[in-house]
């Protein structure tokens, strides 16, 4: 009996040491029959106190097996905000992690990348032979320290006078911005001359070029520092407060993550089907040379990918539109100037083909101004608004790009060229030039709401008596071509020596001729020099007030209908009023 029992023990201990042979790894590195699995650190994602510098470890409590023997530990480090959240898991090499391949994983420390993943920027890392290797997370990468090598520092010594060269270059070019810009802020200084006004309706301030509109109700310095890659901003929508061909807009509120504290701005949301009016807004407005204080102060677009929309986010002016603002109030002849100057310099900055500093820039047209879509700012200056049909006056356009550029807008804004679909295609001022014949029209808007023309009525729009509320094309062409009208400009009017100032150029604005109007830019300069002379007047000076002989303004304005005449504007228009806006 006892020999039986001594061989099955035997038998016994084979099998184990078999057995336990076969799970070790073979000799000489050779790989085992049934190789072990990796032991990594498996958390969802979870908030991190890593600041994503130096080492940190990723605090995960959950240790687990990879289920296949080929996968390998991984992390990812993510930044939402001020926030930061790590997730670690197991993940085959082989295949993409969130887009991404894991190019690093054959290393027993966890050294994190920067990567563009499907779910914006993160930081990654991979490893393997050691368990739990992605629990240490490395943002600074160890370099081993070279010997020193004399041809290093031969090379360096070589390199000292270029180093040199590069970095006086360097300073010369930085004085050179900064005294161009000193040179720019100088010139438009002295361009603007503004004077405090009664009611403190001061430009000298609302109207400098700012890169965040702080004279707005919105200051969205929150909105300017959140990445949003990933998610979409963190907004509340509250009512409605617009709508329009393509598109509604709502007040809303950008709430902060850290606080319980929000932002007020405004929203503009098209539906799917209208994609293209929001990727031609979005594209004009994602454009930093567009940045100017009489333009409206773009925050960010996004695509509402689940509610099946597309947003754009901007400054909110509770205000409203212009055209709600002179329905409500009549307005001083001071506040006629403020308004008129911010609407001629925003329209001059979209036609501009050079920002103030010389540097190039691609001139735009709006081709839908009209009141409705000017917003009243807090500080009662104006900001355009809605660049649906805006247009990129890009040199390398062709004219086979812009046939489809023709006949867009609102009828009653509509240039009689545009109405008659004469548009001189080959010419892209022919485009600035439909933009101020619809400007000279909502000068009139303003001015048949100032006090200083006497009798003032209730608000109507351009051609408000002629035509119905919502006139289509063909009713404009027999007001405007067939007639040869334009809105009425009582005699009224012109006894204030300065609105005849603004009416004069309103007349040349609207003229028949395209090439006979006045550039944006000639209209801001005749609306500044006209400031500084009638700043020793009374904001409600009449034709019996002794005025000083040189500001006399000899002019004659017919009655609508027929030709309007404008002898001669004596040291109050004294502008260059050239074609070109070049200057």
């Amino acid at each position: 009996m006892e020999g039986p029992r001594r061989t099955a023990s035997l038998r016994g201990l084979v099998s184990i040491l078999c057995l336990t042979a076969l799970l070790e790894p073979g000799a000489d590195g050779m790989p085992s029959f049934f190789p072990m699995s990796q032991l990594c650190k498996f958390c969802d994602m979870e908030p991190s106190s890593c600041s994503g510098t130096g080492t940190c470890m990723t605090n995960c409590s959950i240790t687990s097996t990879c289920r296949d023997s080929n996968e390998v530990c991984a992390s990812i480090w993510r930044k939402n905000g001020t926030d930061f959240s790590v997730e670690t898991l197991c993940h085959d090499p082989s295949k993409p992690l969130y887009g991404v391949m894991l190019d690093d994983y054959n290393s027993s420390v966890c050294v994190m990348k920067e990567k563009n993943t499907t779910n914006g920027m993160a930081h990654i890392c991979s490893c393997t032979d050691e368990d739990e290797c992605n629990n240490q997370l490395l943002f600074t990468p160890v370099v081993d320290p070279t010997p020193d090598d004399p041809l290093v520092s031969v090379i360096l010594v070589s390199l000292l006078p270029l180093l040199m060269m590069g970095v006086v270059v360097a300073g010369m070019f930085y004085w050179y911005r900064a005294y161009r810009r000193r040179i720019s802020q100088e010139w438009e200084s002295s361009m603007k001359k503004r004077k405090p006004k009664a009611g403190g309706l001061d430009c000298s301030d609302a109207c400098a070029i700012m890169m965040d509109d702080d004279g707005s109700d919105s200051s969205s310095t929150h909105a300017n520092h959140l990445n949003h890659n990933t998610d979409p901003l963190p907004i509340e929508l509250d009512m409605l407060v617009g709508k329009g061909r393509f598109a509604q807009v709502y007040k809303a509120k950008l709430k902060q993550a850290t606080s319980d504290q929000f932002e007020t701005v405004a929203v503009k949301i098209f539906p799917y089907e209208e994609y293209a009016s929001w990727k031609n807004e979005k594209d004009i407005f994602s454009n930093t040379d567009l940045r100017h204080e009489n333009i409206l102060h773009f925050l960010t677009s996004e695509d509402r990918r689940v509610e099946k929309q597309y947003w754009l986010i901007t400054a909110f002016h509770h205000r409203g539109n212009l055209q709600e603002h002179l329905t409500r109030h009549v307005i001083s002849w001071e506040e006629l100037q403020v308004l008129g100057m911010c609407l001629a310099q925003g329209v001059a900055h979209l036609h501009s083909d050079r920002l103030l500093c010389g540097r190039p820039k691609v001139p735009i047209v709006h081709r839908d101004l009209k009141s409705s879509n000017i917003l009243v700012k807090n500080d009662l200056t104006l900001c355009l608004c809605d660049f649906g049909l805006g247009l990129r006056l890009d040199s390398t356009l062709t004219v086979d790009d812009l046939a489809n550029s023709g006949q867009v807008g609102t009828a009653r804004y509509m240039a009689p060229e545009v109405l008659e679909a004469r548009l001189n295609l080959e010419n892209i001022e022919s485009f600035k030039q439909t933009d101020i014949y619809s400007m000279a029209l909502v000068l009139w808007e303003m001015t048949s709401r100032c006090e200083a023309v006497g009798e003032v009525k209730d608000y109507e729009p351009a051609y408000g008596s002629k035509v119905r509320e919502h006139p289509c094309v063909e009713s404009m062409k027999d007001s405007v071509l067939r007639d040869r009208g334009r809105p009425e400009i009582p005699d009224t009017w012109i006894k204030h020596q300065g609105v005849a100032v603004i009416c004069a150029t309103i007349t040349e604005c609207w003229d028949h001729d395209p090439e006979a109007r006045l550039t944006a830019h000639c209209v801001a300069e005749r609306i500044s020099e006209l400031e500084d002379e009638m700043d020793k007047l009374s904001s409600r000076s009449s034709s019996a007030e002794k005025i000083p002989a040189e500001l006399k303004i000899p002019m004659e304005v017919g009655i609508p209908g027929e030709e309007v005449k404008i002898s001669q504007i004596q040291d109050v228009s004294a502008a260059d009023c050239s074609v070109s806006d070049e200057k």
